[in-house]
């Protein structure tokens, strides 16, 4: 059987470059053999978690993961989205965006919690899809995860240069210099950004416990900043401005722009609530997955909530909503009153320590995300190896902090920015239509079809509901579109509601409502993915073209040579049903 998978004389596909290309001419056969490949829980709990040699260490609890979810979740980004949002969308009513994005969040984060408890390893929505859909979804999916990770830290660490110098009334020309044979976008080096993602690298390859240590002090000093900017919105705000514009010409009331902005609102500010899923990478490491995994997830959206809704209200109550700065809200507010421009540096001082936490955690996260990557053998196995006194991925953790830190040594904010979101919201996409294909098919068992005509027919109603939504012109015609495809989503729902019976009850925690809840999230990603900019697009079709480059021309053959080695299973219809009839 092993000389099945081998090459000439029981060679990898790379020992050579003649059995490299010999094993090219196989690249049809092997594809096709292990593109929808499946794994199983068993096998990544413990034949795929081998290959990282020494195991990472559980010593996580609820505590830790709320407070990891709420750094990862609020950031810098919420002091600047809060605004825009209402300015252009909402205006008052940005609070009930807020509500509805949080409620939407809360849903999603219910899918994840539901693979976390049942999988508790660090691969997150990688493995997910992984034991779902197959190793070829499951890679596309999380090379594009880990690049908007790494590109979305680039960010997010060069913005802290522009909140530390502003809390300290600093411009960023004198924290920054600038190359001139260089292009545009790219010729202003920052070596603070350098300097914080390398600290943070070193931290989290040092310890995951001390890495939850660290941010649990610097969310609780951000929280605190929050708590303090939302007293003095409330102090010194005027009910009034909840309801009256500067200008009495623009749309006055609670609703000024109808349900329309409402939702519209909710689309922008949902942004601001990513970041839980950083948490579910932590799975592996935690003591009691089943108690702790579900509190913590669940916990920290709910908190997140809270707060955010409380900062929207707080500011629009400092100011009508006309009068809203939308890059700076709460700095622009407090500078125009006299006697309180010093609020401007503590909200500078706040941000701060919002970047620190949500690159911290999504730092984790990425680097566990590669790590287990590296386990499938799809990229080299080199970046799944656990280091035995830290217990931590170093060599996962290190490589990408470099390369994170090289990118933010020279490439623009705003440049990056537009490379950022639509890996994640695609990723959760596919984790709620893997939560609802894992519940209602057992391969073996029942037919797969039902359940993957209706995720289709599903998907398609929310991308017309979407599009009508977009582009269609106000009138009664888009709102009687809206409105019959609402209803031929939600008919779709039930019919396959009463008549495709669940394959699967979770035994330990599920989502609940199913499959009202998951259906819920594959809509709102939809709809958040249809109001992304052309350059998100292009971006995610060229990365997803590299890595099927990668796939075709690298990770196929070295999964396939695990296979041989006994290091990877596949999976076919047979060896799925017995493993079902086990479970049953």
């Amino acid at each position: 059987m092993e000389a099945h998978y081998r090459n000439h004389g029981g060679d990898t596909s790379f020992s050579s470059l003649r059995v490299y290309l010999n094993s090219l001419s196989d690249t049809p056969s092997r594809f096709f053999r292990r593109a929808i490949s499946v794994s199983t829980s068993y096998d990544e709990m413990s034949r795929v978690r081998a290959v990282s040699g020494e195991q990472m260490r559980r010593t996580l609890r609820w505590y830790d993961l709320v407070g990891l979810g709420i750094g990862g979740m609020i950031g810098a980004g919420v002091f600047v989205t809060t605004g825009r949002a209402s300015r252009l969308f909402a205006g008052p009513s940005i609070v009930v965006s807020y509500a509805i994005a949080g409620l939407c969040a809360l849903l999603s984060a219910f899918c994840y919690t539901e693979f976390a408890v049942h999988l508790p390893v660090a691969g997150g929505a990688f493995s997910y899809i992984r034991i779902t859909f197959g190793e070829f979804p499951a890679f596309i999916t999380g090379a594009n995860l880990i690049m908007d990770y790494v590109m979305s830290n680039a960010a997010v660490s060069r913005g802290f240069t522009a909140y530390l110098g502003s809390a300290f009334g600093l411009s960023t020309s004198q924290w920054r210099f600038v190359v001139s044979g260089l292009p545009n976008g790219f010729n202003e080096i920052d070596p603070v950004a350098v300097i914080v993602v390398l600290a943070v690298t070193f931290i989290i390859c040092y310890s995951t416990r001390e890495s939850s240590k660290v941010n649990m002090v610097l969310t609780a000093l951000h929280i605190a900043f929050i708590v303090f900017v939302i007293v003095m919105g409330f102090w010194k705000g005027d009910a009034k401005n909840l309801t009256r514009p500067a200008n009495p010409e623009n749309p006055s009331g609670f609703f000024p722009f109808g349900a329309s902005g409402v939702f519209n609102g909710a689309a922008m500010v949902y942004l601001s609530y990513i970041g839980y899923d950083a948490v579910s990478t932590m799975a592996e490491e935690v003591k009691d997955p089943v108690k702790d995994i579900p509190m913590g997830i669940s916990g920290s959206v709910a908190i997140v909530i809270v707060l955010y809704c409380l900062m929207a209200v707080s500011m629009s109550m400092l100011l009508p909503y006309d009068l809203i700065d939308p890059e700076a809200p709460y700095s622009a507010a407090f500078s125009k009153s006299e006697g309180w421009e010093w609020v401007t540096k503590v909200v500078g001082i706040g941000a701060s320590f919002g970047i620190l936490t949500s690159l911290l955690v999504a730092m984790l996260g990425q680097a566990r995300y590669m790590c287990v990557i590296g386990r499938s053998s799809v990229v080299p196995t080199w970046f799944a190896k656990v280091h035995p006194k830290t217990s931590t991925p170093v060599n996962a953790s290190a490589f990408l902090g470099i390369f994170t830190a090289a990118l933010a040594l020279f490439t623009d904010l705003n440049v990056l920015l537009n490379l950022v979101s639509i890996g994640t919201l695609f990723v959760f996409y596919m984790v709620a239509n893997a939560v609802i294909f894992r519940r209602y098919v057992a391969v073996g068992y029942t037919r797969p079809w039902p359940t993957l005509s209706f995720l289709c027919l599903f998907s398609i109603t929310s991308i017309v509901f979407t599009l009508v939504w977009k582009l269609a012109p106000s009138g009664s015609p888009k709102w009687f579109m809206l409105g019959a495809s609402g209803v031929a989503a939600i008919a779709i729902v039930q019919i396959f509601h009463c008549v495709v019976p669940q394959a699967r009850t979770p035994e330990f925690w599920g989502v609940p409502l199913m499959p009202w809840t998951p259906c819920v999230s594959i809509f709102l990603n939809i709809f958040l993915l249809g109001s992304l900019d052309a350059p998100s697009y292009i971006r995610f079709g060229f990365f997803s073209g590299l890595a099927v480059l990668v796939y075709v021309f690298y990770s196929v053959h070295a999964s396939y040579d695990a296979e041989g080695d006994g290091s990877l299973d596949f999976k076919d219809v047979e060896s799925l049903e017995n493993f079902n009839r086990i479970l049953s």
